[in-house]
């Protein structure tokens, strides 16, 4: 297992597994620093052994070139002089190539041996000094608030105000800090990967001149791969941490715990009442309470874990006790009322909204971010095709392509006027307003626009796992599965993307735009991830693998029908489907009712009655209220036997979004062709759009 990614939110919270990882990070720089030095000390007694051997091969190449054949008689025969000649030939041959090895050893200094000390001064030294730095601040910090929390809440309120105002002011300079050492950390690990491997990689090649492959010349192209993907990723990182120190509210960590934090907790120890520091967290759902005796001075545990089942939370009142920022906490399991200080007000309210205490409800919830405007309905696959065939047929050769960027205000114009269906007609590509790259961007800002991204949040773990697996054709296989089971109009606007990238990609030679170049512009736009973390941007690399596959493999993985037996997750779904269906059929108010099949133009006039979803009521797909029991099928089909139902059509009654592969998704009014009964009890089969399924019976109609 690899080193664990350090999340920017987790310095916030500065845990005891935040401490834990960042521990195993240093103490991998400390081993990396430590090879390092035992590389140099190796390099440099190899480049004196090359010295000796090169000396003792002009030595010998000198004793070829002096020795004389003496011949028998008054002449030299032929095989005499050709004998003397070719010694004298060898002699040239080895001083020729000692001149080189010459040159070339009285380079490895620079080569080798400079970059391998600045890597380790220059980065992982800078790497020390930020934890340095990182100590000497938390120091600082852990000390201001343990002297402002025992400041007495009796108090001019101008000084605790003054005081609050200070503790701030450290405590946004420790987080600072904080975010600056992890960044440093990370930087200097990725760096690893060609800042160390690029000297040895001269020298090794120096020493297997004389059996250069292409294995070598492929390793070096890597390394180029490699040091492209680090600088984009640390201008992704250094860009998040950038708004986490403008913003640090807005990116709280994601945790599985309802609440975590610090807490001093009141203890009563020989006659004398203390306050101790907790690490604490708190799960709202067993309402249970633990705490470790943690200090983040020293980095480490202090104490054994302890937990409880909490049943009351109370806010202490400000006359009851001479601290500010308490609460009192009551548990199931232990007697007597335990009273613990929050490090502010802020954080007394945000622990005690957790624990449901004895305070107004305070409303915590953030702006939704607006939904982009796009979707994928007629106009978003008309505004698609549109920017992709002038792409196609203006400039698929023009260098750069999709990853030079157009003019923001442009991009957005273009936008605006080809999904207005007031101006959409009047926009002519041909333009020369409209330069590539402000098509190729607005292409790139119509998916980042999309509610969720193409290929949805629910799949985006299953896609960067797959592209984790080892083997390369089993990478393709579980796209391939994945793919197919992306909502149906998800699969249709993919289809259309990878097979535009592929044509462009097969232009490389003249817009340098290669498969794994598109896959780096369009791994992130893609597969976004829900959270914006360090862990999802160190995942940027597979998101672009998964791309590069989608790209390579587009006509296979769209043509072909994934065979269900060779996934084992669909495998695991259909079995999971079997047995919830045995011995009952699906019921209505069970099942998610979503607007998901956009119908056709021969059925909007059945849907007249259903809820456009572009309308204004319904910004995006409407709920349909489920029945408080399934409907029965109607009377057309009371009388019906197996042998009757083949081959009619139904209707559907609601709507129905589908949870597995074999089911189809519809909407209210949708018609179905060649209904057939199913071997499980519930279920119909029946084609819709060309694509065959499994319906459920009390939602239809038959005709």
């Amino acid at each position: 297992m690899g080193l664990p990614a350090l999340e920017f939110s987790d310095c916030y919270l500065d845990s005891p597994l935040f401490r834990e990882r960042l521990k195993s990070h240093e103490l991998e720089l400390d081993k990396t620093n430590k090879f390092i030095k035992e590389l140099i000390k190796d390099g440099k007694a190899l480049i004196q052994a090359l010295k000796s051997l090169s000396s003792a091969k002009r030595k010998f190449a000198d004793s070829l070139n002096d020795f004389k054949f003496q011949c028998i008689g008054d002449a030299e025969t032929d095989d005499e002089i050709c004998i003397a000649k070719s010694l004298q030939e060898f002699a040239a041959v080895l001083q020729n190539l000692e001149d080189e090895r010459t040159r070339m050893i009285e380079n490895a200094s620079d080569v080798l041996i400079m970059p391998l000390e600045r890597f380790r001064k220059e980065q992982i030294s800078a790497a020390k000094e930020a934890k340095k730095k990182y100590d000497k601040e938390t120091e600082k910090y852990c000390a201001v608030l343990e002297k402002h929390l025992s400041l007495s809440a009796k108090k001019k309120e101008s000084h605790l105000h003054e005081a609050d105002n200070q503790v701030d002011h450290v405590r946004q300079h420790f987080y600072e800090v904080s975010l600056e050492y992890v960044f440093k950390v990370q930087e200097v690990q990725e760096r690893k990967m060609f800042d160390f491997v690029e000297p040895v990689r001269p020298t090794v090649c120096f020493l297997l001149n004389l059996f250069w492959s292409s294995e070598i010349s492929k390793y070096k192209t890597t390394l180029k791969i490699t040091r492209n993907r680090f600088e984009s990723t640390r201008s992704e990182v250094e860009s998040l941490m950038r708004k986490m120190k403008e913003n640090p509210h807005e990116h709280k960590s994601v945790s599985q715990h309802t609440m975590e934090g610090y807490l001093f907790v009141l203890e009563k120890r020989s006659f004398v009442s203390t306050w101790v520091k907790y690490y604490c967290t708190y799960h709202r759902e067993p309402k249970k309470f633990t705490m470790v005796l943690f200090d983040p001075k020293s980095g480490g545990k202090t104490g054994e874990e302890e937990s409880f089942i909490l049943k009351s939370c109370t806010r202490r009142k400000t006359e009851s006790i001479e601290k500010r920022f308490c609460f009192d906490v009551e548990a199931v399991d232990r007697p007597g009322m335990i009273t613990m200080q929050a490090l502010s007000e802020e954080d007394r309210r945000l622990w005690m909204e957790a624990m449901d205490g004895r305070e107004p409800v305070y409303n915590l919830n953030k702006d939704n971010q607006a939904e982009g405007m796009a979707q994928l309905d007629v106009t978003g696959f008309n505004v698609m095709k549109k920017f992709i065939y002038a792409v196609e047929t203006r400039g698929i050769d023009e260098q750069g392509l999709y990853r030079i960027v157009g003019v923001s205000s442009k991009v957005q114009k273009l936008l605006s006027l080809a999904m207005d269906p007031k101006t959409c007609a009047d926009v002519e590509l041909d333009n020369p307003e409209w330069e590539i790259k402000t098509i190729t961007s607005a292409i790139k800002h119509y998916l980042r626009m999309l509610p969720a991204p193409l290929m949805t949040y629910q799949y985006q773990r299953s896609f960067i796992k797959a592209a984790k697996m080892d083997n390369p054709e089993a990478r393709v296989t579980e796209i391939h599965a994945l793919v197919h089971r992306l909502p149906e109009k998800n699969r249709q606007m993919l289809e259309l993307l990878m097979k535009h990238l592929a044509n462009v990609a097969s232009h490389h030679q003249f817009n340098l735009m290669t498969i794994a170049n598109l896959g780096v512009v369009f791994g992130p736009t893609l597969l976004r991830p829900q959270e914006e973390t360090v862990a999802a941007i160190m995942e940027l690399k597979f998101q672009n693998i998964v791309v590069e596959i989608l790209i390579e493999h587009h006509e296979k993985i769209f043509r072909d029908v994934p065979n269900s037996s060779g996934s084992s997750t669909n495998m695991q779904l259909n079995l999971s489907r079997r047995r919830s269906t045995q011995n009952k059929a699906p019921s209505c108010s069970e099942r998610p009712l979503t607007l998901f099949h956009t119908p056709t133009h021969s059925q909007k006039g059945e849907l007249a009655t259903a809820p456009s979803p572009t309308s204004p009521r319904s910004p995006s797909w409407p709920m349909f209220s489920a029945p408080s029991s399934p409907q029965p099928i109607s009377s057309a089909s009371s009388d019906s036997s197996p042998v009757g139902i083949t081959g009619r059509k139904a209707r559907a009654l609601y709507a129905c979004k589908a949870e597995h592969d074999s089911e189809l998704s519809f909407i209210a009014g949708t018609v179905f062709e060649n209904i057939h009964t199913s071997k499980e009890p519930g279920w119909l089969e029946g084609t819709l759009d060309g694509r065959t399924g499994l319906i459920p019976e009390n939602y239809v109609e038959l005709l």
